[in-house]
């Protein structure tokens, strides 16, 4: 069974920054692609990056795309959102998936707030 622990969350100015890590284990890491979701209070889960199996395709979406960058380590088990000039609005829970062929992992939110 895959576990998926994410942390890195945390407090922080506007304009400050932070990097959240999603890291597995009990499978092979290579063999999924690796999403980044937020959830704000009153809103839905959405995704804000993406990366492939090898980290040769990334996917920033809007409004994060030239602030946040997503990376990822397969010889250390880890995925990576690096999170620049954060601000309010990116206040949410933050959550890592696994994706493979016909199944998924979620990892435990992780909580980012950043003050105004």
């Amino acid at each position: 069974q895959v576990q998926v622990m994410v942390s890195g969350g945390g407090l922080v100015q506007a304009g400050g920054s932070l990097r959240l890590s999603c890291a597995a284990s009990g499978g092979d890491f290579s063999d999924f692609a690796v999403g980044w979701y937020r959830q704000a209070v009153g809103m839905q889960r959405v995704l804000v990056a993406a990366i492939s199996t090898t980290g040769g395709s990334t996917s920033v979406k809007d409004p994060v795309k030239d602030r946040f960058t997503i990376s990822r380590d397969n010889a250390k088990n880890t995925a990576y959102l690096q999170m620049n000039d954060l601000k309010p609005e990116d206040t949410a829970v933050y959550y890592c998936r696994l994706n493979g062929d016909n199944v998924h992992y979620w990892g435990q939110g992780t909580q980012v707030t950043v003050s105004s």
